[in-house]
């Protein structure tokens, strides 16, 4: 089956599944005729409909895929079996980790245990190490020039590491790249880019090279990224969700979006002849939040590399490629702000000429994944509303019915990726092993979507503030560098980040508690919604609290298969999570640390 027709039957399915629930919600809110109420809350709902619609098709096939091909990485991926592990690197590959303002002895732990991997395979010549730095505060610059002079003594004569550190940041991140390109691009076939806190095996990277040798029109290889095992309860549990709902989801886009696929900005190899001359970004002009440097460069950057004529794709496999994850709450927020103000200028990028159609609708769902908090967030105040003001409203849905079966489908499509995947993991022994046990599996899995319909609202709420600062007020919050360390926060930090939180969710909850004969299924359906906000603040307080994670570690709950086997390049990186494994599993010897010295006498596979 060819890639188009793949495409044109996957947009057959999401339009004809987004028609049928919009004509069930038509029905459930037209049973006594239009308010304005009704069609403010129809038209909200519309708009949250193609993501959490896509999302369900991308699980599904996703599933099908993991059950009934021998190598669903590979079908999605044609090609992917065409390379061995013993073919020559014979191609030169520029390492590029791009650093601001960080934590100095992470970088150097990481790309220490990456070197010393890439030692082992005997292919370190050739590759070359540059640290890329925007940093800026003072204390950060005065350790990362004899930090990494130690590193390239410490491995002189055996790979080439180079240092820079600009002195101001245009362009940020694709700017510090851009300048790489212009400095160093043309000695280099490919570059392969790492954020400070991305870590990649030895063997993950070598297959990527061998499959950049393989076909000289992929432009770009993302890899797939899991979490790295933490100690922190909130990181645990939000990693734990993803790994499981998005090797389904993954290879489900994948399937469809064949060579359009994503670029997340790190931990992914890309061509660099066609990447410097076709992916240049423009600079937006005019003034306010939406114009200057493109913030989210990664997506336009994939998008410009397929008009230019090459691949890009996604190794839909998951192995030797890994990332930290937010460690709280504010940190996760703050993260995801700084992709919605990126996304947004989306927007104006949307007029860029000959962009392939599948990179444009990927644009798209870019926006529409934030412009649906705000729809979200409305159509569940609107339905309070009515709730509570019916003959003021208008709105009368009657008690269960049609309107809870709409309800329950929704539900479902929105965890469709983790339903798939759980259910996939609990099909395979070896899965169930890894992930600790069926037991620990189902706990895990139930107090996750638990923890997510927690987290849910409170990321909508902050995504409709900024987005109201953003195109009302027309400010932004700007861009500092990421707090990756585990750290308890006080109560008066998350107070003060998420008193709009608490009050909307001790609105909505007085609200539903003071009207009288409210339906069950009214309270089903805005409980939920109501009641994370209602707790932000000791849901917020008790998930960052070392302790709660340190415990859910040693109980092995919210475990990833890293954490019952670490493979060699994590034991490296000596981690609290391990350690806390470790007092559970009695000096277990595959979890004890690693010294350079021994990481050079693994096997590169191991």
């Amino acid at each position: 089956m060819s890639q188009t027709v793949r495409r044109y039957i996957f947009a057959g399915l999401v339009f004809s599944t987004m028609a049928c629930l919009g004509y069930v919600m038509f029905s459930v809110l037209s049973e006594q005729g239009f308010s304005l109420f009704e069609y403010a809350m129809f038209a909200c709902f519309l708009i949250t409909l193609p993501w959490t619609v896509i999302g369900f098709w991308n699980a599904f096939i996703g599933f099908l895929l993991l059950r009934f091909t021998k190598k669903p990485a590979a079908y999605v991926f044609p090609g992917l079996d065409a390379i061995s592990d013993n073919e020559a690197i014979e191609t030169s590959t520029a390492i590029a980790m791009c650093v601001r303002n960080e934590e100095v002895d992470q970088v150097y732990r990481n790309l220490n245990a990456m070197i010393a991997r890439l030692v082992t395979s005997g292919h370190a010549d050739k590759f070359h190490v540059y640290i890329l730095s925007d940093s800026s505060f003072p204390e950060i610059i005065a350790e990362e020039s004899p930090a990494f002079e130690r590193l390239k003594r410490s491995w002189h004569n055996k790979i080439e590491i180079t240092y820079r550190r600009r002195e101001t940041n245009p362009g940020f991140k694709a700017g510090n790249i851009g300048d790489f390109c212009d400095r160093w691009g043309h000695k280099h076939d490919y570059m392969l880019t790492l954020d400070a806190d991305s870590v990649m095996s030895a063997s993950a990277i070598l297959r990527m090279v061998r499959l950049m040798q393989k076909n000289e029109k992929l432009g770009i290889l993302q890899s797939l990224v899991v979490g790295l095992p933490s100690e922190s309860g909130f990181t645990r549990a939000f990693q734990f969700g993803m790994r499981l709902g998005m090797k389904s989801y993954t290879l489900g886009s994948a399937w469809w979006q064949a060579d359009c696929g994503p670029y997340w900005g790190h931990n992914a190899i890309i061509r660099l002849a066609p990447f410097m001359e076709h992916c240049n970004l423009p600079q937006l002009p005019g003034s306010g939040p939406l114009s200057g440097w493109v913030l989210s460069h990664d997506q336009v950057e994939a998008a410009f590399m397929r008009r230019g004529g090459y691949e890009c794709r996604v190794l839909a496999e998951e192995g030797g490629s890994y990332e930290e994850n937010p460690p709280h709450v504010l940190e996760f927020i703050r993260r995801d702000l700084r992709w919605c103000h990126g996304n947004m200028q989306y927007f104006r990028l949307l007029k860029e000429k000959n962009l392939h159609p599948t990179s444009r609708v990927q644009l798209v769902l870019a926006i529409l994944m934030f412009i649906g908090s705000p729809a979200w967030m409305t159509f569940v105040v609107l339905a309070t509303l009515s709730c509570a003001f019916p003959e003021w409203s208008g709105v009368v849905i009657a008690p269960g019915g049609l309107g809870m079966v709409l309800f329950a489908t929704i539900m479902t499509m929105i965890f469709a990726p983790k339903i798939a995947s759980f259910l996939d993991t609990m099909m395979n022994r070896e899965l169930r092993k890894q992930f600790g046990g069926a037991p620990r599996i189902v706990f895990s899995w139930f107090t996750e979507i638990f923890f997510s319909i927690m987290l849910a609202p409170i990321m909508a709420i902050a995504n409709t503030i900024f987005l109201f600062r953003l195109f009302i007020l027309r400010k932004a919050n700007g861009w500092i560098a990421q707090a990756r360390s585990v750290e308890a926060l006080p109560v008066s930090r998350v107070a003060k980040h998420l008193w709009p939180q608490m009050i909307f969710g001790v609105a909505g909850i007085t609200i539903l508690v003071s009207v009288q004969n409210v339906s069950v299924a009214g309270l089903l359906i805005a409980l939920p919604v109501f009641m994370g906000p209602f707790f932000a603040l000791p849901f917020g307080v008790s998930s960052a609290k070392p302790i709660i994670g340190f415990w859910a570690a040693k109980m092995k709950i919210w475990q990833i298969p890293e954490e019952a086997a670490p493979p060699v390049i994590i034991r490296a990186l000596h981690l609290p999570a391990l350690s806390a494994q470790n007092l559970l599993t009695n000096g277990d010897h595959d979890h004890v640390p690693l010294t350079t010295e021994q990481l050079l006498s693994f096997d590169v596979n191991e």
